[in-house]
């Protein structure tokens, strides 16, 4: 059964890594989402930058630990994602598309509201939808 929780917390960190990269584009669709993208996002920033554990990494690493394997090696980006899934040598350039992304899909969120919102040139707010 602890194989299967493991399993379980490996899928739903590499979701949630997809969400922190592309979950501003749901708000495209459903505008609301863009507040829980942006506290995603930002977590992402944060225990990228900062030397915060993530809850993620850490269920994962106790769940390892009770089934006898031990902590990941280095995290979960380093154990899963790098060197792996993208090679060491396109971490940078990957790491800015992946922000260029995230302002790029917030630019689109920002657009389509104001084209709901605001009716164009007259400086009037009105609801289209």
């Amino acid at each position: 059964m602890l194989w299967l929780l493991t399993v379980v917390v490996t899928v739903v960190h590499f979701l949630a890594l997809a969400y922190i990269g592309l979950g501003g584009f749901l708000a495209w669709i459903w505008p609301k989402s863009v507040f829980v993208h942006v506290l995603f996002a930002a977590w992402g920033v944060a225990v990228n930058v900062f030397p915060l554990p993530c809850p993620l990494t850490v269920v994962e690493d106790f769940l390892r630990e009770q089934r006898g394997l031990g902590s990941l090696p280095g995290g979960f980006n380093e154990y899963y994602i790098y060197g792996t899934l993208i090679p060491h040598s396109m971490l940078s350039f990957v790491a800015v598309a992946a922000l260029l992304l995230v302002i790029g899909s917030y630019v689109g969120v920002y657009v389509l509201w104001r084209n709901r919102w605001h009716q164009p040139g007259t400086g009037h707010s009105i609801r289209l939808g």
